[in-house]
């Protein structure tokens, strides 16, 4: 995974199921099986909000012609998948410190 600090910040702008528009941090792209995910981070409004209190999103990263569209995952056993090999990411960087 890449170091989050020493990416810029990037924003994404979603549309969800009911229209309304949903912006996120972008905080890290991984590949597994050849597929490009990003994990993200909602940016809400409110001041208050701790980084421990939001919920990190897994979304599909697909290329339309010139343009990349997050996808949300809807098959259960694709985002397992996907969530089991990110822990597994996380395993291997904390037996290296």
């Amino acid at each position: 995974m890449t170091n989050h600090e020493e990416m810029e910040e990037q924003l994404i702008e979603t549309i969800d199921d009911e229209g309304n528009v949903v912006n996120f941090e972008l905080i890290d792209i991984i590949e597994m099986d050849g597929q490009e995910y990003g994990l993200l981070l909602p940016k809400e409004e409110e001041k208050n909000d701790s980084p421990e209190e939001k919920e990190v999103v897994l979304m599909r990263l697909t290329k339309e012609g010139e343009e990349y569209v997050f996808e949300m995952i809807e098959d259960d056993e694709e985002f397992n998948k996907v969530v089991d090999f990110i822990d597994s990411l996380e395993e291997l960087g904390e037996s290296d410190q």
